[in-house]
């Protein structure tokens, strides 16, 4: 029994359809088949090509590299089964990400999500704080809603599913909304919420999100980022009114 790979292929200016005839194995994924035409670049036609360029790292769903659209939705090809897909049609269709800077292939640019990141200050400042001994206890519950939050893999497929992620908006999407949760829920990062909740307030922040719902329902790690979102509306919300009606230090 086979297959037919059709991937979207090329670069900015030149993008075409190829499609590529694959035998079924047991167990395979998108990337061994991948793989499979890497190693032997014949299309459908029986014409030698160039390998098809995609990325890839832990190959578990933990690291996130390989995000595609797989029939038209976002996910890791990692975990994408061959022979699941085959019960619909005996054609998988691969492309790029629509949301990022295309690179090649099914290559794309989201460093913006990093730099997002970045914006949000998604990180523990740990600098000389050994010196005041151990920290406040975390209940369970705490670790477990945390731990949650964690597992995000900067994938995008949240921003790729999103309407309100486009050429024509600043907002950053559902993932870094989330990890301002998850950093202002640690006992030293709420120190610090102030810092992460003032870019939820600006343009391109928690107040843009349309409400679609769509991140949810393709999370490959099932993260409640619509809960996430609306509690950090509600403290960019308590912020705001904390900095409106706030005194100005006049201490000299």
């Amino acid at each position: 029994m086979k297959y037919t790979l059709k991937i979207y292929r090329g670069s900015i200016g030149r993008q075409y359809w190829e499609e590529f005839e694959l035998d079924v194995k047991p167990h395979a994924n998108v990337i061994s088949a991948l793989m499979e035409i890497q190693e032997n670049p014949i299309n459908k036609k029986g014409e030698k090509t160039t390998p098809v360029a995609w990325e890839q790292g832990c190959l578990e769903e933990v690291c996130g590299s390989c995000s595609m659209l797989i029939n038209g939705r976002p996910r890791q090809a990692c975990t994408a089964l061959i022979e699941s897909y085959l019960a619909y049609s005996s054609i998988i269709v691969l492309a790029p990400f629509t949301k990022f800077p295309l690179i090649r292939d099914l290559v794309v640019d989201r460093s913006q999500m990093f730099e997002y990141l970045k914006k949000i200050h998604a990180w523990i400042d740990v600098d000389g704080l050994f010196e005041r001994g151990g920290g406040p206890k975390i209940s369970p519950e705490v670790q477990e809603a945390r731990y949650r939050l964690s597992t995000c893999m900067t994938c995008g497929c949240c921003s790729e599913s999103c309407p309100q992620v486009n050429n024509h908006s600043k907002y950053m999407g559902p993932a870094p909304i989330s990890q301002v949760r998850l950093f202002n829920a640690h006992p030293t990062g709420k120190t610090q919420k102030t810092l992460r909740l003032r870019p939820m307030m600006e343009e391109g922040g928690v107040a843009d999100c349309g409400k679609s719902q769509n991140c949810i329902q393709v999370c490959p790690k099932k993260i409640p980022l619509t809960e996430s979102i609306a509690l950090i509306g509600k403290e960019a919300t308590k912020q705001a009114l904390h900095d409106l009606f706030s005194l100005p230090d006049t201490k000299e």
